[in-house]
């Protein structure tokens, strides 16, 4: 379970989808880079390559993360200085959806490393040891990128953060692993819901490759804004668990999320108000309103 709060906490969530450019090196797929017909050929290219004999032939099997191309980044930032009280801010790439300069997986990966790299926060995520920090990490090399102080690492794990050993570093915390084992592990969903807090609305990771083909990246967003949030509730109330957080403190922190939700539909983010039904009918479903 959670051994420390770090000052500075990131939960954060990662969208990808099957990289064109992939299929085009590995499978000989036309070139394709933008959303459409081309591109559609291109992901069941890697769909099929990587289908078993006995899956359907429309099955979308999980494909290794270096063959995938990041679309979007979403956390909620936590700083909270030695005797102060927690301000919460809501991190989104890219920053302008309908912007194709700022959408690219080069821009985003160069504003995640630099960010990370300069504040040095605990990275919170759920299966993100198995997922979201290797993708990070491989499509960074891809793209030939500096790790920026990302990739920094303390001669032994007591010394300093460190992104890269999830089993011993303080520094890259996996919900996940927290919660159980192989077939034990729940998923976010469940773990989520079931805890009062809103899990996966109407849309799931599986739908994010059929929205990217169709221009629907604004849309691909604010999904990921709510697993951020997801997440960082599932952290919370781990953490209270974990004796981290006092009761006082794990029900104020309940609140400075409800405020920072409230602050983001003001500014415009209306698509945030489902996550508060959502989260309110939970509460009252499972007797914690």
């Amino acid at each position: 379970m959670l051994k420390k709060i770090a000052e500075s906490v990131f939960s954060f969530d990662v969208e990808w989808i099957p990289d064109p450019k992939s299929a085009e090196i590995l499978l000989q797929s036309p070139r394709s880079g933008e959303p459409g017909e081309a591109a559609a050929v291109s992901f069941e290219a890697l769909w099929a390559d990587a289908r078993k004999a006995e899956d359907p032939q429309d099955f979308q099997p999980y494909l290794k993360t270096i063959l995938c191309r990041i679309v979007s980044i979403c956390g909620i930032l936590r700083d909270c200085p030695r005797g102060g009280e927690p301000v919460l801010k809501l991190i989104s790439l890219p920053t302008d959806p309908l912007d194709q300069e700022k959408s690219e997986e080069k821009a985003l990966l160069i504003s995640f490393l630099k960010s990370v790299g300069r504040r040095k926060p605990q990275l919170v995520g759920y299966n993100s040891s198995q997922a979201d920090v290797p993708i990070i990490i491989q499509r960074s090399i891809v793209h030939g990128l500096p790790g920026f102080g990302f990739s920094d690492r303390p001669a032994k794990p007591w010394e300093g953060v460190d992104y890269f050993d999830a089993r011993n570093s303080d520094y890259n915390i996996d919900l996940a692993e927290g919660l159980g084992q192989f077939r034990d592990r729940p998923s976010l969903h469940q773990a989520a819901s079931l805890s009062g807090i809103p899990g996966k609305l109407e849309i799931s990771g599986d739908s994010v490759a059929q929205m990217w083909l169709d221009r629907q990246l604004p849309e691909i967003l604010a999904y990921n804004q709510f697993d951020a949030f997801t997440t960082h509730l599932l952290w919370a109330r781990m953490a209270h668990f974990s004796g981290l957080l006092e009761t006082r403190d794990y029900e104020n922190e309940q609140q400075a999320v409800r405020n920072l939700l409230e602050s983001e539909i003001a500014n415009g983010k209306e698509h945030l108000i489902r996550f508060v039904e959502e989260w309110d009918r939970l509460l009252s479903l499972t007797g914690q309103d």
